[in-house]
C-alpha cells in the first residue's frame, strides 16, 4: 500500500509536465531560414602533388608543416627505364646528327658516285661530239653517232637519279633529325618526372607516401596550400542547393570549439555533384581571421537562406506531414500554407490567426 501512494504522485507531476497537452497561439516574430551543411576547414589555395611515373620513393625530402618554395624537389622516384630511356634517345640522336654529316657513310658514296657519274657524263658527251664532226665528214656511219648520242643521255640520266638519290637521302636524314631530337626531349621529360618538385611554394597539409613506398603515376604524394587562406568548405545536400546563393550569411561552429560562432560569406558553388561526399560542395569565406585553422578541421554551419520580419508563425513541432495542424475542440486536422521554416519556428501565410488556438497532434 505504501508503494502505491509514492508511485502515484510521480505519474501525476509528469502527466501534467507533459507537452503532449501544451496548447499554443500563433504570435508574430522574427523568423529566419537555415540550411545545415557539414564540412571541414581547408585552405582556398592547395593543390596535390601526384607522382608522374612509376618507381620506388627513394628519397623523400619534407615533412608535414613544412614551408616550400617553387621547383623545390620534394622526393625521387627511382625509375631506371626513364633514364636508359634518356640515354639511348641521347646516342640516337648523335647518329642522326653524324648522319647529317659530309662524313655520313652513306652521303659520302652518293657524293663519290656522284663525281664519278659527272665525269662519266662529260666524256659521253665530248666523245658525242666528236662523232658528230666525224658524221658530218661522213667518217663515221650515223648508227655510231646515234649510239653515242644514246650514252650520252644514258649518262645523264643516270647522274640526275643520283643527284635526286642524295637529295632524298639528306632529306630522310635530316627527317631522322628531328624524331630523334623529338624523342630525346620527351625522353628528357620523363626522367625529369623522377624528380618530384613543389609546382608552387606553400605548407605540407598533407603527406601521403612514404621512403620505399611505390608509387603509380597519378599517386597522391602530399597536399600542399597556404594556410593562411582557410575557407568552409560546405557539403550541401541535393535537395538544398538551389537555396544556395552567394553572399549569404554562413554561422560555422567547429568541432573543436563547440561554444564559438565563426560567420561567414558564400563565395563560391561548385557546379558539379561530388561523388565522394554525395553532395553538392560551396565554400565561405570567414569574415574575421580565425584563432584556429587547421585544415580538415570539421565543422557545422547554419547557411542564411531567408529572413522575415514580424510575421505569424507556430512551433515547428506543430506541423505534421502534408502541412497539417490541430486546432482545439475540433477533430479534423486543418491544413496551412508555411512560408519559411527555421530550425524552431514554421510562417504561416495562411490558414491560421493570432486567436487560433493549437493542440499537438495526435499520432
Amino acid at each position: 500500500m505504501k508503494k502505491s501512494l509514492l508511485i502515484l504522485p510521480v505519474l501525476l507531476v509528469w502527466s501534467c509536465s507533459s507537452s503532449q497537452d501544451k496548447e499554443v497561439q500563433p504570435a508574430r516574430r522574427d523568423i529566419t531560414e537555415y540550411v545545415f551543411a557539414t564540412g571541414t576547414l581547408q585552405p582556398h589555395q592547395r593543390y596535390h602533388l601526384v607522382a608522374q611515373t612509376d618507381g620506388y620513393l627513394s628519397k623523400v625530402n619534407f615533412n608535414e608543416n613544412d614551408t616550400v618554395s617553387t621547383n623545390q624537389v620534394l622526393a625521387v622516384i627511382d625509375n631506371q627505364s626513364n633514364v636508359i630511356n634518356t640515354e639511348s634517345a641521347n646516342e640516337q640522336l648523335k647518329i642522326a646528327d653524324y648522319n647529317l654529316t659530309s662524313n655520313a657513310p652513306s652521303l659520302k658514296q652518293l657524293e663519290a658516285n656522284i663525281d664519278f657519274a659527272e665525269k662519266k657524263h662529260l666524256q659521253d658527251r665530248k666523245q658525242q661530239e666528236r662523232y658528230k664532226t666525224l658524221l658530218e665528214s661522213n667518217s663515221i656511219a650515223r648508227v655510231e653517232y646515234e649510239s653515242s648520242e644514246l650514252a650520252t643521255q644514258n649518262s645523264l640520266s643516270n647522274l640526275n637519279a643520283l643527284k635526286e638519290q642524295y637529295k632524298n637521302l639528306k632529306q630522310q636524314a635530316q627527317q631522322q633529325m628531328l624524331i630523334q631530337q623529338n624523342n630525346y626531349r620527351l625522353s628528357k621529360t620523363n626522367v625529369s618526372y623522377n624528380l618530384i618538385k613543389a609546382l608552387a611554394g606553400g605548407t605540407v597539409l598533407k603527406r601521403y607516401k612514404q621512403l620505399g613506398d611505390f608509387v603509380r603515376k597519378g599517386d597522391v604524394i602530399a597536399t600542399i596550400g597556404d594556410p593562411a587562406s582557410i575557407i568552409a568548405q560546405l557539403n550541401v545536400d541535393e535537395s538544398n542547393i538551389a537555396k544556395i546563393k552567394f553572399g549569404q550569411k554562413v554561422l560555422i561552429r567547429l568541432n573543436t570549439h563547440p561554444n564559438a560562432k565563426y560567420e561567414a560569406l558564400v563565395k563560391e558553388i561548385l557546379p558539379t555533384f561530388d561523388e565522394a561526399t554525395q553532395s553538392f560542395i560551396g565554400r565561405a569565406v570567414f569574415v574575421k581571421p580565425l584563432d584556429f585553422s587547421v585544415s580538415g578541421t570539421q565543422l557545422e554551419a547554419n547557411i542564411e537562406i531567408a529572413q522575415r520580419r514580424n510575421v505569424l508563425v507556430i512551433p515547428r513541432e506543430y506541423m505534421g506531414f502534408g502541412y497539417k495542424v490541430q486546432l482545439k475542440g475540433t477533430k479534423e486536422s486543418k491544413i496551412i500554407i508555411p512560408g519559411i521554416v527555421s530550425n524552431e519556428y514554421v510562417e504561416v501565410l495562411s490558414g491560421l490567426t493570432e486567436k487560433d488556438i493549437l493542440v499537438p497532434l495526435k499520432p
